[in-house]
């Protein structure tokens, strides 16, 4: 079997919830790495550009009117997409920690968690 279909395969036998897991965990894991390693600077931007597209891709279902998640969690998720995207801006042309992203991150992941 390609790795396109086994790829395939394993999201679609995925639930929802266990999809947004491991993409938080993948674009988490690179920021850490760059976070611990300080590679140069392009490392960087793709780490904070993985996930700020996740986080827009989380708002832009958040926004759609068939998610059925309640509407204040939804507003919440919104408010914390907006709030990476901001603070993102400030990782790359300030130099700001990128501890915060990586905690809001890691509790997302602790919420995605449970059951």
């Amino acid at each position: 079997m390609s790795i396109k279909a086994y790829q395939r395969a394993a999201t679609q036998a995925e639930a929802p919830r266990d999809l947004e897991y491991r993409a938080f965990g993948l674009v988490t894991a690179g920021l850490v790495r760059v976070k611990d390693e300080q590679p140069p600077a392009a490392a960087l931007a793709e780490a904070i550009d993985a996930n700020r597209r996740l986080w827009n891709l989380l708002s832009a279902d958040c926004s759609a009117p068939e998610n059925q998640l309640p509407p204040a969690l939804r507003g919440q998720i919104i408010s914390l997409a907006l709030w990476v995207g901001r603070y993102s801006g400030e990782v790359l042309r300030q130099g700001a920690d990128l501890g915060p992203l990586i905690d809001i991150n890691r509790t997302m992941m602790e919420g995605l968690a449970a059951r």
